[in-house]
């Protein structure tokens, strides 16, 4: 009996042994397994560096001008002209001074009759957001076209068509 008991003994430390190890795989596997989920989410630091460019517009835009004054101007007389400015570009213009010359139909009607002076007005113009219409815009001050009174006869600018031709720096 002895023998008996000394080989249980001997048996069931063996069987704790090889539970023990058992234990101590399935241990270890967890930790790789926790250790590949936790690889899943870690990462590297490290630096950068890049550049980007762009090409601008190639110009900055045209603003649109127009001028208007009362019909029915006579010899010796002047009218006040106003003007309105549009810009359908996207960037913000700068007005400087508006020039006119003068045109008239029919052509015996001499455009020296008729004098304006350039107008300054020194103003910035915005641009006109992507997707939407471009409204004008009023300008101060005003010009003046006057009408000379010369010691010709006049008699061809009756009816007269007056148009004034606007530029702008």
């Amino acid at each position: 009996m002895t023998k008996n008991t000394t080989l249980t003994a001997v048996t069931g430390d063996m069987q704790h042994k090889r539970f023990r190890g058992k234990r101590a795989i399935a241990i270890v596997a967890a930790g790789l397994l926790l250790a590949g989920a936790g690889g899943a989410y870690a990462f590297y630091s490290t630096t950068g560096a890049g550049t980007g460019s762009a090409k601008n517009a190639p110009g900055n835009g045209t603003l649109v001008l127009t001028a208007s004054f009362a019909p029915g101007l006579t010899p010796g007389a002047s009218t006040p002209v106003t003007f309105t400015v549009t810009n359908p570009g996207t960037s913000t213009l700068n007005l400087n001074t508006i020039t006119s010359v003068v045109s008239t139909s029919p052509s015996g009607c001499l455009p020296a009759d008729f004098s304006i002076s350039p107008v300054v007005v020194d103003i910035r113009v915005p641009g006109t957001p992507k997707n939407q219409a471009a409204v004008p815009v009023a300008i101060q001050p005003t010009g003046t076209l006057a009408f000379a009174d010369t010691a010709l006869n006049q008699d061809l600018c009756k009816d007269a068509v007056v148009t004034l031709t606007l530029s702008s720096n």
